[in-house]
């Protein structure tokens, strides 16, 4: 018998195992499927069920690479997925051939026919940035060949002439060169790594970083970013052992040089409630920061037990603002044109008024929450953003106060439209995920997340390298900055800064134009 015939036994011997293993696995499973009582599919059709489950399991990257077209895949088409990963790895947007917009009804930047020179725009170039950018050497139908190299990239930070002061009558005051940082993101929700990532990514970029309302970690330390510190419904990191406000640990935290200002967060776009977190994501290391048990889930209050109106509101905001002596504001979702009039007239009345207001637009993202909360309550951002603007602008107060928004304003274009209709500044949180990883797997509240940024689990985490991902982000961060220059020379300013309702149109259904000053009104009246 030659050694071939053996082999050629061996492996038939090893294809019978394997059929008459599958035979009995498959018989087993009809059986206990059968016998089964929570699925009536599986008790009649046994087999075709498990294929039907396999079909289900598999369905969301089925859909999102084969059979979703790019401007489809919600939240985030498959187009938008590109323009952060282009502007992160190869700090590029260009594109060819024409855009895949369709031209329905919406906002459009408007054009002059003189538009700026690129000398004549007030850019910061003094100090360029050391980072890291990909060059694609071969791609090929199953691989691509790519290698990094050290660069040299303009900063596109704003002039000293419209650098944006927010509490200037503080003792300290927090100064920006940037329109453009992100949005508030907890260690728990996200992992060490992807925090690291992000702060050593921002700090280079020379931006700010919004801790969410998990507290501050070591993690948000590891770079030289600006951060603002959230204070959530549930006082994590301002809190004592029975879950009540602790002023001396606020004065520690505004001793610190990296914290630049405190927002309160009343409400976010995806959850107008406070946090949630899977018991499996509170290790012992978030548990201290937060102060509460491990491996309980924690469930935030609704809102903060002492605020019951703008009074109270307002008042605790400037206790913040004596003590800490640095810049105080609040995050709301905007549902209700009253209740901002009420706030308004209030800050009047009072003479108290916060230094920013951050507006999270329903559309707006999240590690967890309900879906009742994620899909059906609050307005989107660009219908919520003028109401407040056109509100502070009525009482004549709009110089007063800052404005954030946020919700989905992951390219140039969008921030440039928010900047419009009110905004002066801009918080991003998935754009900034994507940058460092994430694919959309939609597992942020599993502990799951396969890419390592929305988990605790080290396993999972080790995917993500820091010294990778975080140039990724300073890319990203000058990218945008380098197209919002790029649309205030198109509509005729010298910087961004300087981008208002008068260059943002609305076209409606029937072809129609309406200017945001018309549509301010309506919104008021409404």
């Amino acid at each position: 018998m030659t050694l071939l015939t053996i082999l050629q036994f061996i492996v038939n011997i090893i294809i019978v195992c394997f059929l008459l293993g599958g035979v009995i696995t498959a018989a087993l499973l009809i059986f206990k499927d059968k016998r089964q009582t929570q699925h009536s599919v599986l008790r009649n059709y046994p087999l075709l069920a498990r294929i039907r489950y396999f079909f289900e399991k598999v369905g969301p990257e089925m859909r999102q690479y084969f059979f979703l077209e790019d401007k489809e895949g919600k939240p985030f088409s498959r187009l938008d997925y590109k323009n952060i990963v282009l502007a992160g790895k190869y700090n590029s947007r260009m594109a060819s051939f024409g855009t895949e917009k369709d031209y329905d009804a919406g906002f459009y930047i408007k054009n002059t026919m003189f538009p700026h020179q690129a000398s004549e725009l007030r850019i910061d170039q003094s100090v360029l940035i050391s980072s890291f950018i990909y060059k694609i050497d071969n791609e090929r139908l199953f691989e691509r060949d790519e290698h990094r190299e050290k660069s040299q990239i303009n900063p596109y930070f704003l002039d000293d002439e419209d650098e944006i002061i927010i509490g200037p009558k503080l003792a300290h005051p927090f100064r920006l060169k940037r329109l453009v940082g992100q949005s508030g993101m907890s260690y728990g929700a996200l992992g060490g790594n992807a925090i690291t990532a992000l702060s050593k990514g921002l700090g280079q970029a020379g931006t700010w970083m919004n801790t969410g309302e998990g507290g501050l970690s070591k993690y948000h330390l590891t770079g030289n970013t600006n951060i603002i510190f959230q204070i959530g419904p549930g006082l994590f990191g301002v809190r004592d052992e029975n879950g009540n406000f602790n002023i001396d640990l606020f004065k520690e935290l505004a001793d610190s040089e990296a914290i630049r200002a405190f927002e309160i967060k009343l409400a976010q776009g995806a959850k107008t409630r406070g946090g949630h977190m899977q018991g499996n994501k509170v290790t012992e290391e978030i548990a201290k920061i937060r102060k509460v048990k491990p491996w309980v889930t924690i469930n935030s209050p609704n809102r903060f037990d002492f605020i019951n109106n703008t009074y109270e509101l307002l008042s605790w905001v400037e206790h913040l603002q004596t003590v800490g002596q640095k810049p105080v504001g609040f995050k709301i979702v905007v549902s209700s044109t009253a209740e901002i009039e009420t706030l308004v007239n209030t800050m009047v009345e009072t003479g108290i008024y916060p230094n920013f207001i951050t507006i999270d637009g329903g559309e707006g993202g999240t590690g967890a929450t309900f879906q009742e909360l994620q899909d059906g309550v609050g307005l989107p951002l660009f219908t919520a953003l003028p109401i407040v603007s056109a509100m502070l602008e009525k009482y004549e107060v709009r110089d007063r106060v800052k404005i954030f928004a946020s919700g989905k304003l992951i390219t140039p274009d969008k921030i440039a439209i928010a900047l419009g209709l009110g905004a002066d500044l801009v918080n991003i949180a998935r754009g900034m995920m994507i940058s460092v990883g994430c694919i959309m797997s939609q597992q942020c509240h599993l502990n799951t997340c396969p890419v390592g940024v929305a988990t605790t689990d080290p396993k999972k985490e080790q995917a993500l390298i820091v010294e990778e991902k975080k140039y990724r982000v300073t890319n990203y961060i000058t990218s945008l900055h380098e197209g919002l220059f790029n649309i205030a020379a198109a509509v005729g300013v010298n910087s961004p800064t300087q981008i208002n309702k008068d260059h943002i149109i609305i076209k409606k259904h029937d072809g129609t134009i309406q200017s945001i000053n018309d549509y301010k009104l309506k919104l008021l009246e409404s």
